[in-house]
């Protein structure tokens, strides 16, 4: 167990599906609960931030997703399909009925494919600056390291430098030291460069997800830095166009929104939470969920 920043965050590791998977959970001070995706390059404790203010409003688990952060890795899980499943997984394996899931970044794809291929099974999901247009729209090195003929080059590069060159859209929020090794220390030897294969395997699955947006009846809610060069804004716009349960939020920020305006963030999804429900979609078995003017998703109870 290590307490981090502040005693209610305390992160510890578990076995799922085999793998070792590095989590923090709340307090249960609500009967609500939510999945925290952590997102690539950096890990669940990119949450610390807004964490109390979630916290509020539902039982949190934030997991570094394997591979990710300090979570084992399984190659056969670096797509965002088959990491869609094991979304799945850990949502069983933490007895979370019907979450809400957030997953920014990496966890976009993941948290998309989980709810089409499990219609009911997600209360909600908050994504967003992760890739998602097709075809792929993105920039800077992000654009470089998916595009680039093969791995071998990133492979030989220092880990170090690929991390900081990543978290180099950070603008607002200053990382703390520890924060900032956590995220170093993540992505030694050859985790980096092979995390990057689960990006590059968009290029082939993303056109899949998109035949299965239409079908999507879980609530999404998107939330998107106007100033994200990384993954522009084309990506929430793909979304939010085909998402039949969908609002698009654009904060004045970069690509790491969930840092950089942890505040604003945070309000957006527990308003979202405690929005009336969608009509038409479905709820937790036994749960009788209201039919209210559409605007935004009730927090279902589990």
């Amino acid at each position: 167990m290590t307490i981090w920043l502040n005693t209610s965050f305390e992160m510890r590791f578990r076995v799922i599906d085999g793998l070792t998977i590095r989590f923090a959970a709340s307090e249960a001070r609500s009967d609500h609960c939510a999945l925290l995706l952590g997102p690539w390059p950096e890990s669940l404790l990119a949450f610390e931030p807004m964490w109390w203010r979630l916290a509020e409003h539902a039982r949190l688990v934030a997991i570094d997703l394997p591979g990710f952060g300090q979570s084992q890795r399984r190659d056969a899980l670096l797509s965002p399909e088959a990491m869609g499943e094991f979304v799945i997984a850990a949502a069983d394996a933490f007895g979370l009925a019907c979450p809400h899931v957030i997953g920014p970044g990496t966890g976009t794809a993941a948290g998309l494919f989980a709810a089409a291929r499990h219609p009911g099974r997600l209360a909600s999901l908050v994504v967003g600056g992760g890739a998602a247009a097709v075809p792929l729209r993105l920039g800077g090195v992000l654009k470089e390291w998916v595009e680039a003929p093969g791995l071998d080059e990133l492979r030989r590069a220092d880990p170090r430098q690929l991390v900081t060159a990543a978290l180099s859209g950070i603008s607002r929020y200053v990382l703390p030291d520890a924060v900032r090794e956590d995220y170093v220390s993540s992505y030694r030897g050859d985790r980096m460069a092979e995390s990057i294969r689960y990006l590059r395997s968009c290029a082939t699955e993303l056109p899949v997800l998109a035949g299965l947006l239409p079908q999507i009846d879980t609530p999404v809610q998107i939330i998107a830095g106007a100033r994200d060069a990384a993954v522009p804004l084309v990506n929430a716009e793909f979304l939010h166009q085909r998402l039949p349960c969908s609002t698009l939020d654009v904060i004045d920020a970069g690509h790491f929104t969930w840092e950089d305006a942890a505040a604003e963030y945070a309000a957006l999804v527990t308003s979202w939470w405690c929005g009336p429900v969608w009509p038409g979609t479905g709820a937790a078995v036994g749960v009788a969920i209201p039919l209210l003017p559409p605007r935004r998703p009730n927090d279902w109870m589990v």
